[in-house]
């Protein structure tokens, strides 16, 4: 048997060792999860009538639990397959605010809808000196991990599980889609390209010799964080103890449209930490996101911006990046913040969503 072919074997069985321990392995691996009761009073809204929500504990696949919530009508029907959405925080947020709001109102229209804290925040998996990390690849994990028990649950639909995405996690729920088809529509609202923003700047502003003096000074900061044995978090932002009354004076216009919401009776919660680990701008810098956009389709994207959102450039680049079939949806007047929780005007266009899901998880 001369070498090539010895070769050819020696492969395959390798091939096939993998295989055999990959199944081994799959099937001693159970998907644990535990419901239990959730505190209606922790919500930043209040619970719709037609709705249940009952809180949901699962692992990704770094064996993280991810804590999340659960919305089903009240007339929801077990017996039956259903269409499911998994729905992302504006980053930084938390389930019990904005994101809540999209799964009661998704919920009310009869889909299967649950919305999470991402790694380390919020009530998910993380403490300690690990609590309040940011990290693409996890948080974009997440959005695969909601897949995955969406899919263990014998009342949904496998083939028609959609994602949204709001601020910062639509472009994790972009970037999971790119490599996990079993996402089938995905629509981000208000969307934030965090990688982007932590390694050019808003609008593009920081410069590449700012950029390598930050790279210096955040290296720096893990020296620190070693001897320390945390992660040290910025100063500033917006109360911990309780919404503030009125806006901080001075405050950049960006910054106080988010202290509005974060820092004052509309929006704010007390998971909610007003900064992510310093060093958690590295991974970001490393690693962009949504750079396979076009690889979604031909699952949809619905893409929502308000008319006067500071962050709209970041919905428009990413639409025009996206392949076919895309649609783009401006709100008017809307503000940023305006997506997180309709505002003063109900400005989250929930029709069109409900629209869109329906069409497109069928």
């Amino acid at each position: 048997m001369n070498k090539t072919i010895l070769t050819i074997l020696a492969v395959a069985a390798a091939c096939l060792l993998i295989i055999v321990n990959f199944r081994t392995m799959t099937n001693n691996t159970k998907a644990t999860t535990e419901t239990k009761e959730v505190d209606i009073d922790g919500l930043t809204f209040e619970l719709s009538d037609n709705v249940t929500v009952e809180r949901v504990v699962y692992k990704n696949r770094y064996g993280i639990e991810i804590a999340g919530d659960m919305y089903l009508s009240k007339d929801f029907d077990k017996s039956e397959k259903h269409r499911a959405l998994i729905i992302g925080t504006p980053y930084g947020g938390v389930k019990e605010q904005g994101a809540g709001i999209y799964a009661q109102n998704m919920a009310e229209r009869g889909f299967v809808a649950i919305t999470f804290d991402e790694s380390y925040n919020g009530d998910s998996g993380g403490v300690g000196s690990f609590k309040d990390v940011s990290s693409p690849e996890i948080f974009v994990e997440d959005f695969s991990a909601g897949v995955d028990f969406l899919g263990s649950l014998p009342f949904v639909d496998r083939e028609k599980i959609g994602a949204i995405g709001i601020c910062g996690s639509g472009g994790f729920a972009l970037t999971a889609a790119q490599v996990d088809p079993r996402i089938k529509a995905v629509a981000t609202a208000s969307m934030y390209d965090i990688s982007s923003m932590v390694r050019d700047g808003f609008a593009y502003s920081l410069t590449d010799e700012a950029r390598e003096q930050m790279k210096v000074q955040l290296a720096e900061q893990r020296w620190t964080d070693f001897a320390n044995g945390y992660s040290a978090v910025p100063e500033g932002g917006w109360p911990t103890d309780g919404p503030a009354e009125t806006l901080p004076e001075g405050l950049p216009e960006v910054m106080s449209e988010f202290f509005e919401y974060y820092g004052m009776e509309r929006g704010w919660h007390p998971n909610t930490m007003p900064n992510f680990t310093l060093t958690s701008s590295l991974a970001f810098m490393n690693f962009p996101l949504m750079t396979h956009l076009e690889e979604i389709s031909p699952r949809p994207i619905l893409f929502i911006m308000g008319e006067n959102a500071h962050s709209r450039y970041y919905t428009e680049e990413a639409y025009e990046k996206a392949a076919e079939p895309k649609e783009l949806v401006v709100v008017p007047e809307a503000r940023h913040i305006d997506l997180y929780d309709g505002g003063d005007k109900d400005y989250i266009p929930f029709e069109k969503i409900d629209t869109f899901f329906k069409e497109n998880l069928k």
